[in-house]
């Protein structure tokens, strides 16, 4: 069944939310954000949904297609690979705030790396049809280190403005 993969995301996620709701906590409303997230990403990716960035659609029955030597870095879906991942870089520089950037972008080539490997493997055992391609672990690479770099500036920025307010 195509749908297997979208129902166990939704199951996940609904336990995952009635777990954030029922333990509450100060930051109840950034968990279910950050849930809100990582299940709309799974859906994008892991399911037939397919989202060409004009409108979403189901993609049809099939194996998907593997791209690992052709590179095409100047298109609409690189850059949007790049923005879908900006919030992991902000997400896993934000809970590592010691990790370098260098490892922010290993991270990210990691990520990618996995979300491709899991999609050819989904998409020949429930025919998802997604495809794996080179470009989208460049693109998730670098959407997450820019996000870990928007969150490392941050820190910059704000640890010179205390210093600043301590040494006037």
């Amino acid at each position: 069944m195509r749908w297997e993969p979208l129902l166990l995301i939704i199951l996940m996620a609904g336990l995952s939310g009635l777990l954030i709701v029922a333990t509450g906590g100060k930051r109840r409303w950034l968990a279910l954000l950050v849930l809100g997230y990582f299940t709309g990403l799974a859906a994008i990716l892991f399911t037939p949904i397919s989202f060409d960035g004009t409108a979403i659609y189901i993609m049809p029955v099939g194996i998907g297609r593997v791209n690992l030597t052709n590179l095409d870095v100047f298109n609409l879906g690189f850059l949007e690979n790049i923005v879908l991942t900006i919030p992991l870089g902000l997400l896993i520089k934000w809970a590592l705030p010691k990790l370098s950037l260098v490892g922010v972008g290993l991270s990210g080539l990691f990520v990618g790396s996995s979300v491709e490997t899991i999609q050819y493997i989904l998409s020949h055992h429930w025919l998802i049809n997604r495809s794996s391609d080179i470009n989208d672990v460049l693109a998730n690479a670098i959407g997450i280190l820019v996000g870990g770099l928007a969150v490392a500036a941050y820190y910059w920025l704000t640890n010179k403005q205390h210093a600043n307010r301590v040494t006037a």
